[in-house]
């Protein structure tokens, strides 16, 4: 018999759905059924069929536990590997049965639609399985050279629903709390930490949907971070919710743990800085291109004599020289109004804070043991 084809809890219902809240129970079937390929030598083996239509046959060669928590690495699950390629996960067995990827974020749940905060163990799952597997191995931007770790057993989070399927996430960073197990620091502001969609639900403004939910729901406070690096994509999801919603661009930073103000950068500033140093860079290399042209014409029509080219070659350098300080001045004035400064002395009493997380290093899937703290998409 082929563990997919047997019965289960309820026709149309997925994991999340019927999923004991007991960690520890799911890991104990995990550990009972583990146990018993080492019995399995004298019977006919088990198949496990890919949606491919491709069989991998269950044996202890193709099968490890994943510790779901970097935090806690007792709480682990059992997946399914390509004994091919030991870092690309299958399916997991939850309640005495193997489910695939695909199968794991569905929901038969209708009130499941939205963003909503990650409360229950199978929710916990999903997002394990969104950010770990899907993100880490199956659909992360090998060029940017960012992944996310597993997250805490508390991370505060949110999974975005949408017709019976989880298609994203974001990871919060509370104001106050630590910002890490081996420090005393806690985040001085509320900080987007992780962030993703499903790679064919993008361009669909869902990352937007995210950061004003994000900003709605700290529609109190005074700053809010975004843990850096920030992707590429997701400077461009900053620059379009930043021009749609004008009132958040004095609220968003990007930050570095715990965000004290000589952590942070103005992120619209950050997104207006770069957009004029790259037309004035354009608009110099432009300008430059004709002032040649110029005076190749000029040269072709009439030929000065030796004194004359002496004279010019005297006025380029003069004027390149006027032009370079006064580009260097407008530079540092931009920069001065771009460098956050010191809360006065009536905001030096609100407590604001922060924390990041993103390492550039390649993910790699470890068995029953923690992933090394390394380091996100939309």
């Amino acid at each position: 018999m082929e563990p997919e084809d047997a019965p289960r809890a309820a026709a149309d219902f997925y994991p999340v759905d019927i999923l004991e809240d007991n960690p520890e129970v799911v890991q104990e079937s995990a550990g009972a059924y583990y146990s018993t390929f080492g019995v399995q030598a004298g019977t006919s083996p088990e198949y496990y069929s890919l949606p491919t239509g491709e069989k991998v046959k269950l044996e202890d060669a193709s099968v490890c536990f994943l510790p779901m928590y970097r935090d806690e690495p007792k709480h682990k699950i059992l997946v399914l590997v390509n004994p091919q390629d030991r870092k690309t996960v299958l399916a997991v067995y939850l309640n005495k049965s193997w489910w695939s990827i695909e199968e794991i974020m569905k929901t038969s749940d209708p009130s499941r639609e939205g963003l909503i905060q990650v409360q229950s163990f199978g929710e916990r799952i999903v997002l394990f399985i969104l950010n770990y597997v899907i993100f880490g191995r199956l659909e992360r931007n090998l060029d940017d050279g960012m992944f996310f770790l597993p997250h805490s057993a508390t991370e505060h989070a949110k999974i975005l629903w949408r017709n019976g399927a989880a298609i994203g996430f974001y990871t919060i960073k509370m104001k106050g709390s630590l910002c890490g197990r081996n420090t005393s620091e806690c985040y001085m502001l509320p900080v987007l930490d992780t962030a993703f969609v499903r790679r064919k639900h993008r361009r669909e403004g869902l990352g937007m949907k995210m950061l004003h939910d994000f900003c709605q729901t700290f529609a109190t406070e005074d700053a809010l971070g975004i843990s850096c690096p920030i992707s590429t994509a997701m400077y461009q999801v900053c620059h379009k919710f930043l021009l749609a919603y004008p009132e958040e661009q004095d609220r968003l930073w990007q930050v570095e743990a715990p965000g004290d103000w000589c952590q942070r950068v103005n992120i619209w500033l950050k997104i207006q800085l770069e957009s004029s140093l790259s037309y004035r860079k354009v608009t110099c290399q432009a300008t430059s291109e004709e002032a040649e042209s110029c005076h190749r014409e000029s040269f072709q029509d009439d030929e000065p004599r030796p004194s004359d080219n002496e004279e010019m070659n005297k006025d380029s350098r003069s004027r390149e020289t006027t032009e370079k300080i006064k580009e260097n001045k407008d530079y540092i004035m931009i920069e001065d109004e771009f460098t956050p400064q010191p809360p006065s002395k009536e905001s030096s009493n609100q407590d604001v804070q922060w924390n990041a997380k993103r390492r550039s290093e390649k993910a790699d899937i470890v068995e029953n043991k923690p992933a090394k703290q390394v380091r996100p998409s939309f």
